[in-house]
C-alpha cells in the first residue's frame, strides 16, 4: 500500500473543480525565473539551481503520483543548512511559491510541488549511527529504504516507513506508523531533535525543551536525531490472495486485529483491479520465527504470491513493492478513522471497492481503488508525549485509507469526489457498527486536500494557529503547500 505524504508545513491551497488550484500563490513578484537566478548566485558551492533541461530538475519534480507534479521555474538542492535559510529569505522576500519535497510520495497536488521554486532536500542524506548515545542522524532528503539498508550492518533500526520510496520527513512530521510501532509508538514518538530552519531563515536544534515548536514544527527540517534500536532477523513479507479467497481473507484479517503481540504487525489491502478483487496483506513479526498460532491462518490460505520468510529488516521493507507505478498515473489518498476492524467491517470494507470500482471503471478502464486494513495494539499511543496529532491518546482511531488511480485528466474532479465518498462510506459503516468514531481523529498523512484541520488535530488546532502566528509572522510558509493554518 502506497501512503504517506510529505507534510513540512501545514498550509492549504485554494480550491477549483474539486482539486486545489495548484497555480495560485501568493506572488507579487511574478518573475520567478529572476528569483531563481538569485538563488543560484547566492547559495554556495555545496547547492546547486538545475533548469528544466537537466536531468535532476525531471528528478526533483517527479512524485510518486503524476497528477501531484508541476513544472517548476527551476528546482535547487541544497546541500547545507546555511543555504536552506539563503533559499527561504529569497522566496520570502520576493513573494514567491515554493516548495519542499522529501521522497515525493504525496497524493495531494501543490503540497510538495510548484510552478515556482522546487526545493528537493535530496543532499541531506547522511546516516550516522551514535552508538554511545543510542541514536542515529537522519537526512531529510533519504527515503526510509535507504536508512535501513544502511543501517543494517550495525544490526539497527529505527522507527520509520514500511514500503520502499516514503520520505524520511513527510512520515515523521505526519506521526509515523512503522512495523515496530507496537513497541515503541509512533515515529514523532521516537525523535530526539530535530535541526529546523525557522520561516525566517535562522537555524534552531528543536528538542523536547522547545515546547511549541516540539508540539507542531514550522519551517524545513534537514536531519532528526532519532532513538535507534538493536534489530535483528525478522519474518514475513508479501502474502496475495485472489478473488476466490475474500471469505477467508476477511476472517484471517479479522482475527490477527484482535492479536495482541507486540511484535506482530500487518498491513493489508482490498484491491478492485480489471475486475478481480485482490487482498495484499505486508507481514511483519519481529524475530527469526513468528510465535506460534499467529500467522496460521495466512499460510495456509492459498495464495497467487507468497515470499514469507525469515531475512533482515532492510529486506523485508524492500519486498514490499512487486510492481512499477506508471509515470503517468493520476491518484489520491483519502483517510478514514475506525477504532476496530471486524469481520462484518471489512466485508463493509471489501463491498465499498467493488461498488467504485465497477463505477469508476466504466470511466476509466485503468481505474484501480484501495481501501486499507491497518490493526495495532492497544498500547501503540501510549509511549509518546503530547502532540499535534493524534490530538487524543486515550483512544486510537487506525490510521486506514482508500487509495484511487486513474489515467484521464479530465476525470480529476470525478476522482477526488468518489475517493472522498468512499472514505465517508466507510467511517459511516464504522457508525453503524456500533463504533464511537463521530468524531474520530484521521491520519493527516492519509488525508484528502479538503480534510478540515479538526478532522486531523481535533483541540490543538486552535494552538497550532497561534504557533503559525508566533513563528511565521511573515506568511512564509503560506508560499508552499500542505493544509493551512
Amino acid at each position: 500500500m502506497l501512503w504517506a505524504s510529505f507534510a513540512f508545513a501545514l498550509l492549504s491551497t485554494p480550491l477549483v473543480n474539486g482539486l486545489p488550484d495548484i497555480s495560485r500563490r501568493d506572488s507579487s513578484h511574478g518573475n520567478f525565473q529572476a528569483v531563481c537566478n538569485q538563488i543560484a548566485s547566492k547559495v554556495s558551492n555545496a547547492s546547486q539551481v538545475f533548469p528544466p533541461s537537466a536531468p535532476q530538475y525531471t528528478a526533483d519534480n517527479q512524485h510518486e503520483f503524476f497528477s501531484a507534479t508541476q513544472a517548476s521555474t527551476c528546482s535547487v538542492e541544497p546541500g547545507s543548512v546555511e543555504d536552506v535559510s539563503v533559499i527561504l529569505k529569497i522566496v520570502g522576500r520576493t513573494r514567491t511559491p515554493f516548495a519542499v519535497k522529501g521522497g515525493g510520495h504525496t497524493g495531494n497536488p501543490g503540497f510538495s510541488s510548484t510552478p515556482g521554486v522546487q526545493i528537493a532536500m535530496t543532499r541531506f542524506n547522511a546516516v550516522n549511527v551514535n552508538a554511545d548515545a543510542g541514536t542515529v542522524v537522519v537526512g531529510s532528503g533519504l527515503t526510509w529504504d535507504n536508512v535501513y539498508e544502511r543501517l543494517s550492518p550495525f544490526n539497527l533500526t529505527v522507527a520509520g516507513g514500511r514500503i520502499p520510496g516514503v520520505g524520511v520527513s513527510g512520515l515523521l512530521l505526519g506521526g509515523g506508523y512503522s512495523y515496530i510501532a507496537n513497541q515503541r509508538g509512533l515515529g514523532i514518538d521516537n525523535v530526539v531533535s530535530y535541526d529546523l530552519v525557522l520561516p525566517n531563515g535562522t537555524f534552531k536544534k528543536v528538542t523536547a525543551d522547545d515546547e511549541d515548536l516540539w508540539f507542531g514544527l514550522r519551517g524545513i527540517v534537514t536531519q532528526f536525531t532519532l532513538k535507534s534500536f538493536p534489530q535483528g532477523e525478522v519474518w514475513g513479507g508479501i502474502v496475495t490472495w485472489g478473488t476466490d479467497q475474500l471469505e477467508a481473507s476477511i476472517k484471517a484479517i479479522a482475527k490477527f486485529a484482535t492479536v495482541t503481540d507486540p511484535k506482530a504487525a500487518i498491513l493489508t489491502t482490498y484491491a478492485y483491479i480489471s475486475g478481480d478483487v485482490l487482498t495484499t496483506t505486508s507481514v511483519f513479526y519481529d524475530g527469526p520465527v513468528p510465535a506460534p498460532g499467529v500467522f496460521d491462518d495466512f499460510l495456509t490460505i492459498p495464495a497467487i504470491q507468497s515470499n514469507l520468510s525469515t531475512r533482515s529488516f532492510a529486506d523485508l521493507v524492500k519486498s514490499q513493492i512487486s510492481t512499477t507505478i506508471p509515470s503517468d498515473v493520476r491518484g489520491l489518498y483519502c483517510a478514514f478513522g475506525p477504532t476496530a476492524y471486524s469481520a462484518s467491517y471489512i466485508n463493509d470494507s471489501v463491498n465499498e471497492v467493488i461498488f467504485w470500482g465497477r463505477e469508476l471503471t466504466k470511466l476509466d478502464p485503468k481505474v484501480q481503488i484501495l481501501a486499507g486494513i491497518e490493526p495495532f495494539t492497544s498500547g501503540l499511543l501510549s509511549h509518546g508525549t503530547p502532540s499535534a496529532y493524534p490530538p487524543d491518546r486515550s483512544q486510537i482511531y487506525f490510521p486506514s485509507g482508500v487509495a484511487l488511480t486513474w489515467s484521464n485528466s479530465s476525470l480529476d474532479q470525478v476522482m477526488a469526489q468518489s475517493v472522498r465518498q468512499a472514505a465517508d462510506d466507510l467511517q459511516a459503516a464504522a457508525l453503524r457498527e456500533g463504533q464511537n468514531v463521530t468524531n474520530a481523529v484521521v491520519y493527516p498523512n492519509y488525508s484528502l486536500f479538503d480534510t478540515p484541520l479538526e478532522a486531523m488535530y481535533g483541540d490543538n488546532v486552535e494552538r497550532l494557529q497561534e504557533l503559525k502566528r508566533t513563528v511565521d509572522p511573515g506568511n512564509v510558509m503560506n508560499l508552499a503547500g500542505g493544509f493551512r493554518f
